[in-house]
């Protein structure tokens, strides 16, 4: 008989392993060519796994909240035009795997050794009915964390798990009260937070837990989904790490708004693709960037790393209402052709669901174009790592001074507001003018005779 084994493919140079989170597929299925089977999730993104041949769902190796490796079967399918065989009344074949007594994790880009069975402690982990993933686990090991403590940590990854950020800030909670098990140096991956005092800024208190909020007749409870609580822990890490200050700039852009209404029907005739402001504004960032190196940046502790490429991320709504990041790598090097091509397939993709983990890291600098939603202009959260983020307003028809070589007067003009957020611990308010100031002068230079 004729089996093909479905692997968990490749999603990225930086993934090793990522989570089982459904069966779309149950054992005796049919199955099509490139038909979803099942969906995994990683840190970043969740995505489908298809299936390459046609046939029957013969096995299922894992169960939902897994984690599995790149690499390991997944499921077994029975090719079409072979007689499937016995399914066993419908069972999988989970139990007739082999538990693996050293499963590999990735921790900060280093693969460990997670030891399955009693942690250092003295503690078996594998004895709880809890899921535990070997990351989360192998960060309890080396931090000395009991049983007792890893269980009374709650969980904000799916049902409940605890994730690397959970267990984190445990630990962190945990040395702040004297806990002398867990005071060590900091190690050189690790970033050190300095308070900085300036004269626009305040250092963010810590803040207790959070008082449960009361529930009436009538109220709906919507849990959060597993990315809209990454989104959200995502968020307070930045406000709680960077000192957060805007730079807010008004920019004519009558002469982007004509040339597009000019060019867009031949652009899209010519290249198939529909031309939209977004790649011309990711042009301008990009150049203000290669003006000013020093936005194109991370800390890292007491050092100031300098990011040779520049990745810029656009962040892209999503159906669920969530927000996603894909990153146009090396965005210096591409023409506008180029870059518009780029942008309409990240965005397209991204509403799909279809991105792949490697096309939403390495980020260097964030694009948010608020406009969309109406929005005159925001006040965006930096990116983590990053120390900067522009956002767009709307575009609007305004009257104003026009100035000419005959003398003044009021004219209608496309106008629109940039607000660039930093961080005031690396990048100072001169810089953060002056760079956002060039993404402006760049647009109202538009020349409304360019080729495309």
């Amino acid at each position: 008989m004729s089996k093909f084994e479905l692997k968990l493919p490749q999603m990225g140079e930086s993934v090793a392993e990522a989570t089982l989170t459904t069966w779309l597929k149950e054992v005796g299925d049919t199955i099509e060519l490139d038909e979803a089977v099942f969906e995994i999730a990683t840190d970043k993104v969740d995505s489908e796994v298809p299936s390459e041949v046609e046939g029957v769902l013969l096995e299922k190796r894992f169960n939902v909240d897994d984690v599995i490796k790149v690499g390991e079967v997944v499921a077994v399918i029975q090719m079409e035009g072979d007689a499937p065989e016995a399914l066993s009344n419908g069972a999988d074949s989970t139990d007739e795997i082999e538990d693996i007594e050293e499963p590999v994790a990735i921790l900060e880009g280093q693969i460990v050794q997670v030891a399955e069975s009693v942690s250092s402690t003295g503690h078996d982990f594998s004895s709880s009915e809890r899921f535990y993933s070997p990351l989360v686990k192998n960060i309890a090991k080396e931090e000395g964390v009991s049983m007792e403590e890893l269980e009374s940590i709650i969980g904000t990854g799916k049902e409940g798990r605890v994730t690397k950020n959970d267990i984190k800030a445990f630990l962190k909670n945990r040395s702040t009260k004297g806990n002398p098990s867990v005071t060590k140096a900091p190690s050189k991956d690790e970033t050190v937070q300095v308070p900085v005092k300036t004269e626009t800024t305040k250092a963010v208190p810590e803040t207790s837990k959070a008082s449960p909020v009361p529930v009436t007749d009538g109220d709906e409870v919507i849990p959060l989904t597993r990315m809209g609580k990454l989104i959200a822990q995502h968020m307070v890490d930045s406000i709680s790490t960077s000192a957060h200050v805007q730079s807010f700039i008004e920019v004519d852009v009558t002469n982007v708004v004509n040339w597009r209404n000019k060019v867009k029907k031949e652009f899209e005739q010519r290249e198939g693709e529909k031309l939209t402001f977004t790649p011309i504004f990711m042009e301008a960032v990009a150049v203000a960037i290669k003006k000013y190196p020093l936005i194109n940046i991370s800390l890292d502790g007491d050092n100031v790393i300098k990011k040779k490429n520049i990745n810029l991320g656009m962040a892209a709504a999503l159906p669920d209402g969530n927000l996603i990041v894909p990153v146009i790598k090396n965005a210096d090097q591409l023409n506008l052709v180029g870059m518009a091509k780029t942008v309409n397939d990240l965005a397209n993709r991204a509403r799909n669901n279809q991105l792949k983990p490697d096309e939403i890291k390495d980020g260097t600098y964030t694009v948010t174009n608020v406009g969309s939603f109406g929005s005159v202009f925001g006040t965006p959260i930096i990116n983590q790592p990053q120390v900067g983020i522009l956002a767009l307003g709307a575009i609007r028809k305004m009257p104003s001074v026009i100035e000419t070589d005959q003398g003044e007067y009021i004219g209608i003009r496309s106008k629109m507001f940039l607000s660039h957020s930093y961080d005031h611990r690396v990048v100072n308010g001169a810089l953060g003018g002056m760079f956002v100031k060039t993404v402006a002068d760049y647009l109202e230079s538009w020349d409304v005779n360019r080729e495309i």
